[in-house]
């Protein structure tokens, strides 16, 4: 919680997570329309310039998103009154997301070569379970064990092609480790994750395709646009706030997909 000219700001977890659709939001937004577009529109594959510092805008804002979601998922996974319960509606919406997700970003029903973010969610929290429930156990062996989770949940989601891979199920990992920390340790540990996981993921996708490592170190330095997440962040009070339906926080992704992507159709850029 902060101070900003001599005032106190609270942010409450609902507020956050408002800050979280709404950045969301302009994220696919640049992503759906505007990107199509701009493919539309090249001319010898090339984008129209000040359109491109456009796109370029909202997908740094849409940066925020996700550390804002990775970090209300661990706030979740700790004050939910069923871990259980918590797991099954993020597979149900997993799967339900699925489809909109594979029309918004490919156009198609069934696209394996991508999936949506609530799978990323999902195996987090699940790593977060069993590494919270082997530390409650001695021995040398449960350190291991917890490290190998750790490990399957970053494999599966690298292999699963989940949205933002094993960088994802680190960066949830990272707010699980720092959450009793200072804000500064959240910041540097989330901001390690996201450029080493982006970049590392990255080389594994595309060194075959004649990208370099210093190429793809310099895009996905573009991830840490997140960072500006932890300015919100700052000011969380660590109280729930006034939340909306559940029906709605969970909703709303796949809502949303399915609206860019009629939206898309509609308009013709798809």
């Amino acid at each position: 919680m902060g101070a900003v000219g001599g005032m106190q700001i609270r942010l409450s977890g609902a507020s956050l997570k408002n800050m979280a659709y709404i950045t969301m939001f302009i994220d696919h937004f640049f992503a759906i329309i505007l990107l199509n577009y701009l493919w539309m529109t090249a001319v010898d594959g090339a984008w129209d310039s000040g359109l491109t510092v456009i796109y370029r805008a909202g997908r740094a804002v849409g940066r925020i998103a996700f550390v804002l979601f990775a970090h209300q998922i661990v706030e979740g996974f700790w004050h939910t009154r069923s871990r259980g319960k918590f797991l099954l509606r993020l597979g149900l919406f997993a799967l339900g997301s699925e489809i909109p997700f594979d029309l918004a970003f490919s156009g198609v029903i069934i696209d394996w070569k991508s999936q949506n973010i609530f799978f990323t969610l999902l195996i987090g929290v699940l790593v977060l379970t069993l590494w919270d429930r082997l530390a409650g156990e001695r021995g040398a062996v449960y350190g291991v064990m917890r490290w190998f989770v750790l490990l399957s949940g970053c494999m599966a989601a690298y292999l699963g092609n989940t949205d933002y891979r094993y960088m994802g199920v680190l960066l949830i990992f990272a707010f699980y480790r720092t959450y009793d920390r200072k804000l500064s340790d959240k910041v540097i540990l989330s901001g390690i994750v996201m450029l080493l996981g982006t970049w590392s993921c990255n080389c594994l996708r595309y060194l075959d395709a004649g990208y370099t490592v210093a190429e793809l170190f310099q895009v996905s330095m573009r991830e840490m646009y997140g960072l500006a997440a932890f300015i919100p962040l700052a000011f969380y009070d660590g109280t729930k706030g006034r939340q909306l339906p559940k029906w709605f926080c969970y909703g709303f992704y796949p809502a949303h997909l399915l609206f860019l992507y009629g939206a898309a159709r509609y308009i013709g850029v798809m």
